[in-house]
């Protein structure tokens, strides 16, 4: 129960980690630093989703045949559809853009800064919480130590990930503190998540493979529709496919060593 609670919590300490840069960095993070580090975010989540996700799904089905491809696949498309519906339906404002997303809204641009990286990070919780839930039921192909890579990478690529969002917090005429809390507060919604799913998940053991290619579905939304595009638009491009390499290894790394 420690190990599971150890590793929800985990990943909220890597975005907390790199929310707290804005108390270190005087100015704004130079766009070489944001392409390389949205880059490297996009590359464990690939992975992640990979390795600790879509494989171990199919695994759990081989006994299937040809249709243990099935939960893998109905699943990753439910998780896209799930995102592209949340990413609809809520009104959002994504780093470096001007025109909210979503049905109009008179919250504040720090209110639907927040809501986007909110969108961002949920599947994040879903992944660390189905893999650990995939653990503790005893799946065969799902370790605790392969849990725990999980919970590792994402923490990782989390606090990049904080610092990109809690430096335009300040940009945007917050103070340090409040971009500090605001940036940390985005993760929360990780630790809820998993949790969340761990539960359903222990109701829900037939469904575990569906539900690991959901998380996997839901990741690969935020890397197709968000980081990768802004890590592809402008200048020093080269630096986020250098992140992205670094990034994707570094996860498939964790989870062989580990798993």
């Amino acid at each position: 129960m420690l190990t599971l609670a150890l590793g929800l919590i985990i990943p909220l300490l890597g975005t907390m980690l790199g929310a707290s840069f804005v108390f270190f960095m005087k100015d704004e993070m130079s766009l070489r630093v944001q392409k390389s580090l949205l880059g490297f975010a996009s590359g464990v989540m690939v992975a992640a989703s990979v390795w600790s996700l879509l494989i171990p799904a199919m695994e759990m089905e081989e006994g299937k045949g040809t249709w243990s491809v099935l939960p893998a696949a109905v699943g990753f498309l439910l998780g896209m559809g799930f995102l592209l519906l949340l990413d609809e339906v809520t009104p959002h404002l994504h780093l470096g853009s001007v025109n909210p997303e979503g049905p109009r809204s008179k919250l504040s641009r720090t209110a639907m800064l927040a809501l986007a990286v909110t969108i961002h990070n949920l599947p994040e919780g879903m992944a660390v919480g189905v893999v650990f839930a995939g653990a503790e039921q005893g799946v065969t192909n799902i370790s605790l130590a392969s849990a725990v890579a999980v919970s590792l990478g994402i923490a990782i690529q989390n606090v990049p990930e904080g610092a990109i969002i809690s430096m335009p917090m300040r940009a945007e005429g917050n103070s340090r503190w409040r971009s500090f809390l605001l940036g940390s507060l985005s993760g929360a919604v990780e630790p809820i998540g998993g949790l969340a799913v761990v539960l359903l998940a222990s109701m829900l053991t037939p469904v575990l493979p569906y539900m690991l290619a959901f998380a996997a579905g839901a990741m690969f939304y935020v890397v197709v529709e968000e980081l990768i595009p802004e890590a592809s638009e402008g200048e020093h491009t080269n630096l986020s496919t250098i992140g992205f390499a670094i990034g994707f290894v570094l996860m498939m790394v964790l989870d062989v060593v580990m798993g």
